[in-house]
């Protein structure tokens, strides 16, 4: 669902042979404002991530999707993000908080919180969703949402509208298997998915994972220009090993 990247993606790329962002791959278009907690991160007006509304003024979000040199706009309640719906509300970002320990030529702590310039308006096309608390593994073969407004496939445009699909959690021993040093099962969680019902892709980096109406992860990475091979499976940044620092950076 992206067509330009920033040039904090360009060095993943570069650096991870096998891994890139993501978008929604197969899926169906989602019913307009029926997720009034999912964000499209733009830069002039370009999509370049997803995230979620966790809070008034603080967006859930990848590390990975700040660009160094550009300012991200904010823009909530959104269902064609190439109109200029009267639902949506544009806000700057006042404070980007990508965790400390993340680092543009790796995988790990790939999260960041924004703090908005000012609090969101909660309505019918705008909510916070909440994160989840509990401190256990979801079990495997878990049916979870996703959704963006990434590319539909390899090479492919990204999407207009929000669309949708499900993804299940997969073994972790087995995202250990295929994607060696870059998964850590501490911070993260990978699904799996097939071609026909699809998954993420490219411009839906920062998006939720939800499982039980909580958000369990942030869209992190997949297999470089093949999101939809299901031989290898999407990853995710485990929310719930970042409830503290997120508590702490929220508090101020």
């Amino acid at each position: 669902m992206l067509h330009a990247i920033a040039a904090i993606y360009v060095l993943l790329l570069i650096n991870f042979s096998g891994a890139t962002e993501y978008g929604i791959t197969g899926g169906k278009v989602a019913k307009p404002h029926s997720r009034p907690y999912m964000v499209s991160l733009q830069i002039q007006g370009k999509h370049i991530c997803g995230g979620m509304l966790i809070r008034k003024d603080y967006v859930l979000t990848a590390a990975h999707c700040k660009d160094c040199y550009q300012d991200i706009t904010v823009v909530l309640g959104a269902h064609n993000i190439s109109k200029k719906e009267r639902s949506q509300q544009r806000i700057n970002v006042k404070k980007y908080h990508a965790h400390p320990q993340f680092k543009a030529d790796q995988f790990e702590y790939d999260i960041m919180l924004l703090k908005l310039e000012r609090n969101a308006k909660v309505n019918n096309n705008v909510a916070t969703i909440d994160l989840a608390t509990k401190n256990e593994d979801i079990p495997a073969n878990t049916n979870c949402e996703v959704a963006g407004w990434g590319s539909t496939g390899p090479e492919k445009p990204s999407s207009d509208v929000l669309m949708e699909t499900t993804e299940s959690i997969q073994f972790s021993f087995e995202c250990k298997h295929i994607w060696k040093m870059y998964f850590n099962s501490t911070h993260m969680i990978c699904t799996k998915f097939n071609k026909k019902t699809g998954g993420i892709c490219q411009g839906d980096s920062g998006g939720p994972l939800i499982c039980d109406s909580k958000v369990q992860g942030i869209a992190a990475y997949t297999f470089k220009e093949k999101c939809d091979d299901p031989k290898h499976p999407h990853v995710f940044t485990k929310v719930r090993s970042f409830l503290q620092w997120m508590e702490k950076v929220m508090k101020g």
